[in-house]
């Protein structure tokens, strides 16, 4: 058994390899960006998380969130959702300090099988966990925090999650802004998530992220994003995201990549949500880049018709993320939407 699981693993990096060397070249870190990854790695950690932590209970799930508040009186809590295989540090350092600088409580947690969030319960194929269970994850963060409403924002998965969230708990849902997402992401009248993202992604992790040192991964971490941004243009705030990195790789538990695979069994297993979507009442804003490479924007879009009442912020030089130069209008066009 030992020897078929080893022929398996194998088997898999071969693969991974020929999706890598098909898939044309890995985008390359200059110089510049090369050096501020040294000088991160070199410098002490710096405290990334300042907020107040805990572990709310999901059933199985033992899921770790971080409060961040400002400085009173509070306007609101935002719950910030993120996406595929994705923790809470992955959220754009100047993006929560800008909705915090608005007087706004953010909360951001770890997704099951990410960061500090632990389970008792092993993941199987033949019983994986859905998107609804992972919404319940944010009823349980709202629950242990005694926060009666927040506004939902999720983004890509996380925007599927939040959907489910404003449908299954209104009651708990101040507004919800859904970014870079789908209402359905097997429709089959839309083209369906790109499947050239996917062998450049595990050509970076081949690269950097099994076999790589601290800087290695944090390498990694940079180059998926060059991947994620298709043909947007703009400069990435490289330092920020180094140091999160390093904070996770040293004062957390790291990177576990197989979450990825779980958390996309569980996109793809979800059912539509248009119906349900159309029906809502909620203060609702789609946000999508014109150039995302992963889920076309044509699925937002799509979703506008069906929900009239919802506002909508198409950005022209974005791709599947969250672009430096973009931050300040999504954030106002968020703001706009709470209020």
């Amino acid at each position: 058994m030992k020897r078929l699981y080893k022929r398996i693993k194998v088997a898999t990096l071969v693969f991974g390899m020929g999706c890598f060397f098909a898939c044309g070249p890995l985008p390359k870190l200059s110089k510049a960006e090369k050096r501020i990854i040294r000088d991160v790695v070199r410098a002490p950690v710096p405290e990334i998380v300042r907020g107040e932590t805990g572990l709310a209970i999901s059933k199985d799930h033992s899921i770790w969130y971080e409060r961040i508040r400002p400085d009173p009186p509070s306007k609101g809590v935002i719950m910030l959702i993120m996406g595929n295989g994705n923790d809470a540090l992955s959220w754009p350092a100047s993006f929560v300090s800008a909705l915090i600088a608005e007087n706004y409580e953010v909360v951001r947690f770890d997704h099951r099988g990410t960061g500090l969030s632990t389970s008792t319960k092993k993941w199987k194929k033949k019983d994986p966990y859905s998107l609804d269970d992972m919404a319940d994850d944010v009823i349980a963060i709202l629950d242990t925090l005694n926060v009666q409403k927040a506004h939902i924002v999720g983004a890509s998965m996380g925007g599927m999650i939040a959907q489910i969230v404003a449908i299954e708990h209104p009651n708990r849902t101040a507004s919800l802004t859904s970014i870079m997402s789908s209402g359905d992401v097997l429709d089959p009248e839309l083209p369906p998530m790109s499947n050239k993202v996917v062998p450049k992604m595990v050509g970076a992790i081949l690269k950097y992220g099994f076999f790589g040192n601290k800087k290695g991964q944090i390498k990694r971490q940079i180059v998926q994003k060059k991947i994620l941004m298709g043909k947007a243009t703009g400069a990435i705030a490289i330092k920020p995201m180094a140091e999160a990195s390093l904070y996770n790789l040293r004062k957390r538990e790291g990177y576990k990549l197989l979450s990825a695979r779980h958390h996309y069994e569980a996109i793809l297993n979800a059912s539509s949500r248009y119906e349900a979507l159309s029906e809502l009442e909620i203060p609702t804003l789609l946000i999508h880049g014109v150039q995302d490479p992963v889920i076309p924007i044509s699925h937002d879009k799509k979703l506008a018709t069906l929900m009239p009442q919802a506002d909508t912020l198409w950005i022209a030089n974005m791709g599947h993320d969250f672009p430096e130069a973009a931050l300040p209008q999504i954030v106002r066009t968020m703001i706009s939407n709470f209020e």
